[in-house]
C-alpha cells in the first residue's frame, strides 16, 4: 500500500480545490445545483473515519464544522446535509452540502436527481473568495 496521499481520481475530476486545512483538502463539487463542498482528510489509505487517529478524528470534525457553518452563512441554506458515505469512490470524504426547500431534489438525497449543472465561472469565483475568507480568514 503506497504511504504517500494523493487525491482520488474520480474526486479530482468531479471537484475544483479550494485549499488545505491542517488535516483536509477542500473542494467544489462541479455541480451548480447545489452548494457542495467535500472534505477529504490528507492521509494515505484512509477509508473510513476508524481508519483514522483519535486526533486526527476530532480535527476533522473540527474541520467540517468550521467549513458547515461557513456554507450554511454563505449560502442561507435551510439545511445542510454532512455525509461520509465511500460508497462510490473508497477514499474517505465528507460532503457538505447547502440544501434549500426549493433545490431540486428536495428532500430526497442529491445523488441522481438532476444531471449536474456546470458552474458559472464568475459565481463560482466569488463563491470560492468567499468561503476562502470566512474558513481561512476567520
Amino acid at each position: 500500500m503506497s504511504q504517500t496521499w494523493s487525491l482520488h481520481p474520480q474526486l479530482m475530476q468531479d471537484t475544483v480545490n479550494i485549499g488545505d486545512l491542517p488535516l483536509s483538502r477542500v473542494a467544489v463539487i462541479k455541480d451548480a445545483n447545489y452548494p457542495w463542498l467535500l472534505l477529504v482528510p490528507r492521509r494515505p489509505n484512509v477509508s473510513d473515519l476508524i481508519d483514522l487517529s483519535e486526533i486526527e478524528q476530532a480535527q476533522l470534525t473540527t474541520e467540517i464544522n468550521r467549513v458547515a457553518v461557513a456554507l450554511k452563512a454563505i449560502t442561507k441554506a435551510d439545511k445542510l446535509n454532512i455525509a461520509a458515505l465511500g460508497n462510490v469512490v473508497p477514499q474517505l470524504h465528507v460532503h457538505i452540502i447547502a440544501r434549500r426547500k426549493t433545490d431540486a431534489a428536495w428532500p430526497r438525497p442529491v445523488w441522481g436527481v438532476v444531471p449536474p449543472l456546470d458552474h458559472d465561472p464568475q459565481e463560482l469565483d466569488a463563491f470560492i473568495a468567499a468561503l476562502r475568507r470566512r474558513v481561512w480568514l476567520a
